[in-house]
């Protein structure tokens, strides 16, 4: 079944918009002023961006333009060329080429984000808590980290910086941060565009163009893209697919320099998503516990009383569900951001104002079986953030280079969540052993519905600054301070908005429906904040010691923000106790090396770190006391341990032949986790374990990445410059757990991923058209699986072999 967005069609009109600049008049202006001096020195830049062809890369980590091989800071750089190689537009398909960032969703709200390990916690699907990775687009903190699962549009480059950030950056995060670069505008006219084609009904279309409007004054630029894509599950109970995809994202700048010394950038984006999913699929079952006792009111059991209903078969790369509710994963973001740099004589001046908002709107089967169990299982969001900050950066050549600013953050999530039950909700749910007739669990469940709302709110002030101290021509000192006033507040409220009015029933008959709602989904409402002051601070020792080798030394020190538990608190657990999430404390150290060898034509990274976090935030279990019931909440654990080994290598042997090697170890623990939640597999023994000493989850051990592109020459086309190229690279990642119970049936296999492109192009840019293929070997992998306490795992597919083709342009 072929069935697009019902948008689809104006997508294809505004893709097809973007393509207009190449009529003749412009290509023909174009070609004259390409040969200016400023194109030539676009195209060093674009170049120069590419992070392994021997170029010189240059990176802005350190909030000024500076080689990053002499930056003493690891960090992985993929430019906008190597994205056009790679045909890598998402973040997710970029983890591909990085291997110390590890990028897996649930959904875009649910996205998890490592660097080194650390950063989300598969635990902490809360609202009122904070990512441990800081995402940034044009200097812009992104507040939620589902803003960074729309397609990435017109870039410059991405720069991962590994480690705890915040004495450069606008908000303090404990594992890193991404930085994200768009190209500016330009006052020479320049256009791109693209258009590909592939199976699955795939198609994108991106452009950009740019240009003076009013010469060496007012300079405009326009992107977009337009993505569209079949999907690649099946649901065979609403006879249609799932995972499909459909992205557009617009981009507009106006880049005003009234004097030589100032200048002025106004930016405006807009990005719509829809996604017909998540549709789970059923990748394994265990009827009994881990010592061989049956599982009581297990999946097999709950199924065999609906005699219409069949067992579902576990066929997971058959790519077939069968949830029965409506299910989508459909979100905007967009927001206007201007940014002004003043060189005022031996400082310059920086001022980034911003203003963004995301609408989450999901819908999910919360069973994902063809049977009316929970028909709704969702948290819509309406998130609003504000930014401002202000730097001051020295522009001298003296020995002391320093940066000095303040940033101010408001932040509000708007939730509202819905849990909703059908028909066969008392009679999926009820134990056989349960006291309570069939009737009680029918009266409390069948067409029960319980709608939440929250508010978490943010208010984050800081003051931050950085010097770099330089003893001799060869050896420096780095040291940045931050300090950070942050006032988090909200609330949470639950109530009961549709099902049987339980007042019309027998009082006994009523009581016991009132409990059973009570337990699902009670009503509540409370309100809790904290206020939090926080110092964290780097110190970096760095040493040229020959003319291409450094090596630096690091010690670091931040603070992830404390958080609020803005969502449906157990039992007997009251909200002035266990409603606000202390911070997160972080130490870091780390030692490495960079170098370039044989005339730069080999560049050679090398790092090692060890990080300890302490009041890490996660989910802990405790037993209620004098009882055998236990229950289940958001908290801090005294601590969490992440060590490891990262290594880069590139070769570049000629300008038409380039390789790249990338490897990361993670040894990332917990170094103290007494009261983690028990495995299903052994809830029978205990709700407790002991996870002290286990890797987190969704963190693989060991990561590498190939690459690699080579190019002949084939001859003249209409008087240009023809070449035959090849591109192919290869991610691999050892297996890793994506439950936070550390369940054995959530262990995700060892994968790898290779993918291929082949084309001709003409070495102006003006004519590229290649063939690709992604996941080239059709590997079938897990991206989550996910066992539940009734035995059945569901699970996250990996995308299947995709294979097409791309035509390029360039004036």
């Amino acid at each position: 079944m072929n069935r697009f967005s019902p948008d689809h069609h104006l997508k294809f009109l505004l893709g097809a918009a973007l393509l207009l600049p190449t009529t003749p008049a412009f290509a023909a202006e174009t070609a004259v002023d390409a040969e200016g001096e400023e194109a030539a020195t676009a195209a060093a830049v674009a170049a120069s961006a590419a992070s392994y062809d021997g170029a010189e890369i240059i990176v802005s980590a350190r909030r000024r333009d500076e080689s990053a091989q002499d930056v003493p800071i690891a960090l992985s750089v993929v430019g906008a060329a190597q994205l056009e190689q790679t045909g890598n537009y998402t973040l997710t398909q970029i983890q591909q080429i990085v291997p110390s960032l590890q990028v897996f969703s649930f959904n875009p709200r649910n996205t998890n984000i490592n660097i080194r390990g650390l950063g989300s916690n598969v635990a902490l699907t809360n609202d009122g808590l904070e990512n441990g990775v800081g995402f940034y687009v044009d200097n812009v903190y992104f507040g939620r980290v589902g803003q960074s699962q729309f397609d990435l549009v017109d870039l410059q480059q991405i720069e991962v910086l590994r480690g705890p950030q915040g004495t450069l950056f606008g908000k303090n995060t404990t594992s890193g941060a991404i930085n994200i670069s768009s190209r500016k505008p330009s006052f020479d006219p320049e256009f791109s565009g693209e258009a590909s084609v592939g199976d699955y009904g795939y198609y994108q279309l991106r452009a950009s163009a740019s240009g003076a409007l009013v010469d060496d004054l007012l300079a405009v630029r326009v992107s977009g893209s337009v993505t569209e894509r079949r999907g690649f599950l099946y649901n065979d109970t609403q006879n249609e697919r799932a995972q499909d995809y459909s992205n557009w994202s617009v981009r507009g700048q106006l880049l005003f320099t009234p004097t030589a010394d100032l200048e002025v950038r106004i930016i405006g984006d807009f990005a719509r998503q829809k996604q017909n999913h998540v549709l789970n699929i059923f990748a394994g079952y265990f009827g009994t516990y881990e010592n061989g006792a049956a599982i009581p009111n297990s999946f097999a059991e709950r199924a065999a009383r609906f005699p219409g209903y069949s067992f579902p078969t576990i066929d997971p790369f058959a790519r077939r569900g069968e949830a029965d509710s409506h299910y989508q994963s459909n979100m905007d973001g967009y927001g206007v951001s201007g940014q002004v740099d003043w060189d005022i004589g031996s400082v310059k001046l920086t001022s980034i104002t911003a203003y963004r908002w995301w609408d989450w709107n999901p819908a999910n089967d919360g069973d994902s079986t063809s049977l009316p169990v929970i028909t709704k299982a969702q948290q819509a969001n309406r998130q609003r953030q504000f930014s401002q900050e202000i730097r001051l950066a020295s522009d001298s050549d003296g020995p002391i280079d320093y940066v000095a600013g303040a940033y101010y953050f408001w932040q509000v999530i708007r939730g509202k969540g819905a849990s909703a039950y059908g028909p066969a909700a008392a009679l999926w749910n009820r134990p056989a052993t349960s006291p309570l007739p069939l009737a009680a669990w029918e009266a409390a469940l069948d067409g029960f519905e319980a709608n939440s709302t929250s508010d978490p709110r943010t208010r984050s002030y800081a003051l931050f600054g950085q010097l770099d101290w330089k003893f001799t021509d060869r050896l420096t000192l780095t040291a940045g301070l931050r300090y950070t006033h942050e006032k988090k507040s909200g609330s949470f409220t639950q109530v009961h908005v549709a099902g049987i009015d339980l007042s019309t029933l027998p009082a006994l008959l009523a009581a016991q429906a009132a409990g059973i709602r009570a337990q699902f989904n009670p009503v509540t409402s409370y309100s809790t904040g904290f206020t939090d002051n926080s110092l964290s601070g780097l110190a970096t020792l760095s040493w040229q010691f020959s003319d291409d080798a450094l090596a630096y030394a690091t010690y670091s020190r931040g603070n992830k923000s404390g958080g609020l538990n803005l969502t449906n608190l157990p039992a007997g657990l009251r909200p002035e106790d266990v409603a606000a999430v202390a911070p997160e404390k972080v130490d870091s150290y780390e030692l490495g090396i960079k170098s370039e060898w044989f005339d730069k034509k080999v560049t050679l990274n090398v790092a090692g770190y060890w990080t300890e976090i302490r009041d890490y935030q996660t989910a802990i279990t405790e037993q209620v006391q004098n009882s055998v019931n236990v229950r289940q909440y958001i908290a801090n654990i005294p601590g969490v341990r992440s060590r490891g080994v990262e290594g880069d290598l590139s070769f570049a042997p000629s300008e038409r032949a380039s390789f790249y090697a990338s490897v990361a170890y993670a040894d990332t623990t917990y170094s103290d986790y007494p009261n983690a939640p028990q495995a299903p597999e052994r809830l029978n023994i205990s709700g407790i374990q002991d996870l002290t000493g286990e890797q987190l989850p969704g963190v693989p051990k060991f990561t590498y990445t190939l690459g690699g592109d080579v190019s002949a020459p084939l001859g003249n086309l209409g008087g240009r410059d023809l070449s035959l190229y090849a591109h192919a690279d290869y991610s691999h990642r050892s297996s890793f757990n994506t439950s936070s119970s550390n369940s054995i049936y959530a262990d995700v296999p060892a994968y790898g991923i290779a993918n291929a492109r082949i084309g001709f192009r003409t070495d102006d840019g003006l004519f590229d058209l290649s063939i690709w293929a992604r996941n080239l070997f059709d590997k079938d992998y897990f991206q989550t699986l996910s066992p539940a306490v009734t035995g059945i795992v569901t699970s996250l597919i990996g995308e299947p072999r995709t294979i097409g083709a791309t035509l390029r342009t360039k004036i």
